[in-house]
């Protein structure tokens, strides 16, 4: 029996997640002094629009504040009892930060509805004013964040939580442009309308992927089917059960599987030939195997998990594939 263990490019990671972390604390320290301005001014004005925003502004610091934490966690080291570390808590901050978001959104939606139903009088000029203020705020944010958004789920809800605001600035602005010029006060809620509309389908987007991580799903850019056909289409291998590919965290794609050869095949030289496939084909670098041969599989007698099909592959489907890809 032969295991082959390849450990992930922690170095590279490490350095991917000081450069988040850097990018974090900025817009945090941004949010942060514009809440504090924006909590002041609605004081000073005696405007309860404004502090209802700052109270807006509290919960993305709350979310961004999570998602620093959870990347400080993630590069604390494995041990005996974590031993894949501390990676989960992105995720697990995302989904937070996703909750957070639709809250929000189901909230804006609500109070959309009940300013239709009776439009307030609403103070355009010192909304204005800070609303455009807060829209200069969220567009550096939102310069900071865009990059790292793409290559992790937990900075892909810190940037959802800037977004939502800059929309909200947006809106607020453009309502107030309305309401300012031509007295239509239905344009506020419309407006608001359209922003919680706009969030809802995007924050259940990061929702979903985030809980698809946390249930050991295959990550959508790889196909296990075609992943096992590749394997079998190796010289040697009779036989692949077991395969399992799931995402430890964003754009760290772990792989294990149990591969069934000839007597007569070198593991060592089938052992790299299968890292360099999954490396170049799918991506994947953390990668856990067992070679079998015919008669230790069947001292084994190991089943698979409940529900997977097929279990063994058969020297049939094995020679199949390998004519497929030749």
């Amino acid at each position: 029996m032969n295991h082959q263990h390849e450990q992930p490019h922690g170095q590279a990671y490490a350095s991917g997640a000081g450069q988040n972390r850097g990018r974090l604390l900025a817009v945090l320290g941004l949010t942060t002094a514009f809440l504090l301005a924006e909590a002041v001014a609605g004081v000073m004005a005696n405007s309860l629009a404004l502090l209802a925003d700052a109270g807006h502004m509290l919960t993305d610091v709350a979310g961004l504040s999570l998602a620093l934490l959870a990347i400080w966690f993630a590069q604390r080291p494995a041990n005996d009892r974590r031993t894949f570390g501390y990676y989960r808590l992105e995720i697990l901050a995302a989904m937070f930060n996703a909750v957070i978001l639709l809250v929000i959104a189901g909230f804006i939606l609500y109070e959309a509805y009940q300013r239709l139903m009776d439009p307030p009088e609403v103070q355009s000029l010192p909304i204005l004013i800070v609303a455009s203020a807060g829209l200069v705020v969220n567009l550096i944010s939102v310069w900071f964040l865009m990059e790292a958004s793409k290559q992790s789920l937990n900075m892909k809800g810190a940037f959802l939580e800037v977004v939502s605001d800059g929309l909200s600035s947006a809106g607020a602005i453009a309502a107030g442009l309305i309401v300012l010029t031509t007295g239509w006060r239905y344009a506020d809620p419309l407006f608001a309308a359209a922003i919680g509309v706009f969030i809802l389908p995007r924050t259940w987007a990061l929702l979903r992927s985030a809980l698809s991580v946390l249930l050991e799903s295959a990550p959508a850019s790889v196909s296990v089917p075609e992943m096992s056909e590749n394997i079998l289409a190796l010289p040697g291998v009779r036989g692949v059960h077991d395969l399992h590919v799931w995402t430890i965290t964003s754009g760290f794609i772990a792989m294990s599987g149990h591969i069934l050869v000839e007597d007569e095949v070198d593991h060592d030289h089938l052992i790299v030939d299968v890292r360099r496939l999954l490396h170049d084909r799918f991506d994947i670098e953390h990668v856990t195997l067992q070679v079998e041969t015919q008669r230790l599989e069947q001292e084994l007698e190991q089943p698979c998990l409940p529900g997977t099909s097929p279990c063994y592959v058969d020297d049939n489907v094995a020679t199949a594939a390998r004519g497929a890809l030749s």
